[in-house]
This record gives C-alpha cells, sequence and structure tokens, in this order.
C-alpha cells in the first residue's frame, strides 16, 4: 500500500511517499480502507521537533531522537474510511460500515489503510458527512469539546476563543454556539467570515487588535494557542471566571498556576487534562453532525501524493479550518 513516511525531522520535503506493507488486523482489530485525512498542525509540529526546550526532550525521547521510531513514521491523527475486513472477535463493527476515528498519537493515517481496535475512538460515520468532511471532525471537534464542556458554560455568557481560525477553534465557535454562548472569536484575517458563518457573534482581527486592551470582559476564555501567560489575561474576564488553555507554554505553566491560586479565577490547562479521547464524545459529535448542529470547515484538499505541500501550507499558520488529504478513489 501506499503511505507517507517521516524519514527524519525537518522541513516538509522530509515526508516521502513510498510503498509499504498492507497491515492485517488482529482478532480484536478492524482493517480501515482510509478515504480522507487531515494535516494538523500537531502533524506539522511532530514533523518538525520544533517544541520549545523539555518538551522537545520529551517529544523526542518518546516518538525517536534523531527520526520517528519505526511505529511513529507513519503520520496523521484522524481519519475517515470504509471497513474492509475485521477481526474474528469483533462485534460492534462489519465490513463495508463507514467509519471516522482518531488515533491520537498512535498516528499511522498517512496511508491507504490502518488497522485500529475495535475499542478505540472510532464510530460510524455520520451520515450526513461526505468522508472528507467526516475525517475533520474527530481532532479538533474532541479538543474543543473536551475543554468546553469542563467550564460548563451556561446559557448567556460570553466566551471568547482565540485562535478560533484554525480545527480546534472552528469546532470551538460552534460547540458554544450549542451550550448558548456568546461567541467572540479571534483569528486570523481571512478567516472572519467564515468565522461569523459558523456562529460567532463577534470576530476580531489578531493582526489588529488586541482583546486584551478593548475594555471587554469573558466569562471563559478558550485559549487554543497558549503562548501568552494567564495573569496577562486576568483582567479580560469576570469574576470566577474560566481560562482555558488548550496548548500550554511549559515555561508558562508554573506562574500560571501561581496566578491562578492568587485569584478568584480559574485555569484549566493540557496538564489537567486525562482521557480527553472518548468514544461517546466522538458519537456526541456525530449527533450534533446530524442535528446540522456542528459541520466541518476545510480550507485545502490535497491528494495524498501533495503531502510535502499540505504540510507546507499548514506551516504558515493562517489556514481557516482544516486541511484535508484525499485518498484516489474517494
Amino acid at each position: 500500500m501506499k503511505a507517507i513516511l517521516c524519514t527524519k525531522y525537518g522541513p516538509p520535503e522530509v515526508l516521502q511517499l513510498e510503498e509499504v506493507e498492507k497491515p492485517i488486523p488482529k482478532d480484536n482489530e478492524v482493517l480501515i480502507k482510509i478515504h480522507a485525512t487531515t494535516v494538523t498542525m500537531g502533524d506539522s509540529e511532530i514533523r518538525s521537533s520544533k517544541f520549545p526546550g523539555l518538551l522537545r526532550f520529551l517529544m523526542r525521547l518518546s516518538i525517536g531522537i534523531r527520526r520517528p521510531r519505526k511505529k511513529f513514521s507513519i503520520l496523521g491523527q484522524e481519519l475517515a474510511g470504509e471497513i474492509e475486513a475485521v477481526g474474528k472477535d469483533v462485534i460492534l463493527f462489519k465490513e463495508g460500515n463507514p467509519v471516522f476515528a482518531t488515533t491520537g498519537f498512535h498516528f499511522g493515517t498517512y496511508a491507504e489503510y490502518i488497522c485500529l481496535p475495535e475499542d478505540g475512538v472510532m464510530a460510524i460515520k455520520p451520515a450526513n458527512m461526505t468522508y472528507q468532511e467526516a475525517a475533520a471532525v474527530p481532532f479538533g471537534g474532541l479538543e474543543a469539546l473536551h475543554y468546553l464542556k469542563k467550564a460548563q458554560i451556561q446559557k448567556g455568557q460570553k466566551v471568547l476563543i482565540r485562535g478560533a481560525s484554525g480545527s480546534i477553534g472552528t469546532f470551538g465557535i460552534q460547540l458554544a454556539k450549542y451550550y448558548g454562548a456568546e461567541v467572540t472569536a479571534v483569528g486570523n484575517p481571512t478567516s472572519l467570515e467564515v468565522m461569523k458563518s459558523i456562529g460567532a457573534d463577534q470576530v476580531i482581527d489578531y493582526t489588529k487588535e488586541d482583546f486584551t486592551k478593548n475594555g471587554e470582559t469573558y466569562d471563559v476564555i478558550f485559549d487554543v494557542i497558549g503562548k501568552s501567560s494567564f495573569s496577562s489575561r486576568l483582567s479580560s474576564l469576570n469574576k470566577n471566571g474560566i481560562y482555558l488553555l488548550a496548548n500550554p507554554k511549559i515555561s508558562l505553566i508554573n506562574r500560571d498556576k501561581r496566578a491562578a491560586r492568587k485569584s478568584n479565577k480559574k485555569l484549566i490547562s493540557m496538564n489537567m487534562a486525562t482521557n480527553r479521547e472518548k468514544t461517546e464524545d466522538l458519537n456526541f459529535l456525530k449527533e450534533l453532525v446530524e442535528a446540522d448542529k456542528l459541520k466541518s470547515v476545510i480550507d485545502r484538499r490535497y491528494p495524498l501524493e501533495q503531502m510535502v505541500e499540505a504540510h507546507s501550507y499548514v506551516d504558515k499558520g493562517q489556514k481557516v479550518g482544516n486541511v484535508v488529504i484525499t485518498l484516489e478513489g474517494t
């Protein structure tokens, strides 16, 4: 089968299209013919290994020192496709089922086929979505849902999403609206109309306006980017407000925790998250999609053979929503 291998850490050109052995499902696994996957910012960061300080060391220790180890050499964290074969112990799925799934840090979706355990984070594809649309749901949708659930948003609360134009942010806008919030979305200049179209009540172009200086305050701030400190955002939070930090800088974590202890505002960061990816949450997202409460935002589509171009585009940091990779015949 065809697959994209990450041959070493570096620029997009380290990704090479190669022929590899087609996997065979174990007794508890299904074999999926992948119709679509995506390129997330996380994929780009793993490929380039551009992590700050200690995090870079820890990631390489986990994935591979000089290059990704063989089991991590095929990147990609989400997919949509069709089950081609099932192991003898599988009872929840059958051949021909259209599914969507996330593999998380097990990766492996930049390929024509993948084997996943029956009890993995996988569900039947939403009936009203194409494979390409469905492939873009698991990563961004589950991340956004995980954090927003922790905030326990009440109807009428004011929520600001920083980094709202990316894959997590575009789902965050829609989920916050589903929970009844008034949403302000901060994104790149090319995303403003898209963010409005999926429900944002107000939009801010981060290149022109600093939301911390406009005098507005919010009940919840969902910071998808995580490059600024919690303490620098305190003045933008209402009393008892919640700051959701999805991608914190390690150098700021302890400082942010100290600041939170000294204030009447709550910090919830990635390091407090456990069991983030759940099949029941994926099925909940599916229900929202089928009820027309949630949709994928797709910026660009590339065939598998143009993975280098797809990564080059994502590296620019200006994508709106998702970048989808299509496989032949889908």
